[in-house]
């Protein structure tokens, strides 16, 4: 195979956020959007690698702007883990369109919809190739999606996190508002922490860190990066140890 058609990586966790899932439009699910990243997955299913992915649900409800406009945060943060659920199954349903068999995993039990999360079957999903769907967060409120991420990320043995966002990777700034922006090629975790940079929440950064597992930040709103990044292009931020 060429280098083209052979991943870096064996098994990744494809970190999404929800408002990704929204589009131009800003809420919601944007169809054209999810069949979109449907196709782009189909690719990587090409690559023969083993996929996991974590989506936010920030696109439908967001727990931490609700408790800050006074609603109790445990239940605003239950609503935010039943938003991501909604993302899960609408992403299952537009891989299977394209005969790529999925599975979603819910931390949160709720049979008629998902598995429940058991870490091995999980992990046996994976290595029979399908794409596994963790979704519900942690199932604790007060934990976001991008510890979720983090968190499953070491439970299946991933060697990378890829952090797909709107923007090319990470920046100073916010590159959307300020078009004079500078971006980081390469931060270490410690620099990330001690910057307050936007990579994920201070939380999932700091397992990261002291789990040794990378994070590849970038556009996952350019078609061919995810396929790109597994085919050992440097694409975006890189976050690492060293």
């Amino acid at each position: 195979m060429s280098d083209m058609t052979r991943s870096a990586y064996q098994r990744v966790l494809l970190k999404i956020s929800g408002e990704v899932l929204a589009g131009d439009q800003g809420y919601g699910i944007d169809p054209q959007v999810l069949d979109s990243l449907a196709e782009e997955i189909g690719e990587l299913h090409k690559l023969e690698v083993e996929l996991a992915i974590v989506i936010g649900g920030g696109n439908i409800f967001r727990g931490i702007a609700a408790s800050s406009k006074g609603m109790e945060r445990a239940s605003a943060d239950y609503m935010g883990m039943l938003a991501t659920l909604i993302n899960a199954l609408a992403l299952q349903n537009a891989l299977e369109k394209k005969n790529i068999y999925t599975r979603v995993q819910s931390a949160i039990e709720m049979r008629q919809l998902a598995e429940s999360y058991i870490r091995r079957r999980a992990i046996r999903h994976l290595e029979k190739k399908r794409v596994v769907i963790f979704a519900a967060g942690t199932g604790n409120p007060y934990f976001s999606t991008d510890t979720a991420a983090a968190l499953r990320a070491m439970e299946i043995g991933a060697q990378v996190i890829l952090k797909g966002t709107k923007v090319d990777g990470v920046f100073d700034k916010d590159p959307l508002k300020y078009p004079a922006a500078k971006k980081f090629e390469q931060l270490t975790f410690f620099e990330v922490i001690e910057k307050g940079l936007k990579v994920m929440d201070a939380t999932a950064v700091t397992l990261c860190m002291d789990h040794d597992l990378p994070i590849m930040v970038f556009n996952i709103k350019e078609k061919g990066n995810i396929k790109r990044i597994l085919c050992g292009e440097h694409i975006g931020t890189a976050v690492k140890n060293k």
